[in-house]
């Protein structure tokens, strides 16, 4: 079977919208999946320490 053929197949009615509900569970999940995902901590890289604003100022 061709890709011509094959996408004929997939463009008619029924295998149309099987294939369009594949895609957006595919999606769904794909994108839950990247969501739950932790990123990864680089060494060395810490966040700013906090501005403090009390502090007094040197002029």
């Amino acid at each position: 079977m061709s890709p011509r053929e094959l996408l004929q197949w997939a463009m008619k009615p029924p295998q149309a919208y099987v294939l369009y509900l594949l895609c957006v569970v595919l999606v769904g999940g794909l994108s839950f999946y990247v969501g739950t995902m932790k990123p990864r901590a680089h060494a060395g890289l810490a966040p700013p320490p906090p501005a403090n604003v009390n502090a007094p100022r040197s002029q």
